[in-house]
């Protein structure tokens, strides 16, 4: 059941996301599209992004982890070639992905789970 929480979390955070229009678009409108990129989305971040961490990590430590940034840019840009996620350029990838961070992060938190 928590797995289907986050996943409508994200996917919250990836509308959220694509009503501010920071570069990231859904080429079909409508729930099913969005959540499949929402779990195209999470299976990136869960099973490519930290090989792409771990294979940058030396670049990372010299930027101070700015290159996360990057890191997370194109793990969003890899995500929308295979979803009806779009995204505009290498630039739209990188402000989107740290859009979608951010307001993922404020859901994760309101909406945590409370010890009964």
């Amino acid at each position: 059941m928590n797995l289907l929480i986050r996943w409508a979390l994200n996917a919250l955070a990836l509308w959220i996301t694509v009503q501010l229009g920071v570069g990231v678009s859904i080429a079909r409108p409508g729930l099913g599209a969005l959540l499949v990129a929402a779990l195209v989305v999470g299976l990136v971040n869960a099973v490519v992004r930290p090989v792409m961490v771990l294979l940058t990590l030396p670049v990372t430590v010299v930027t101070f982890g700015l290159f996360l940034l990057v890191v997370n840019g194109l793990a969003l840009a890899l995500a929308a070639t295979v979803s009806p996620l779009e995204v505009d350029g290498f630039g739209g990838a990188v402000l989107g992905a740290l859009v979608l961070s951010v307001v993922s992060a404020i859901l994760s938190r309101v909406f945590r789970d409370r010890p009964s």
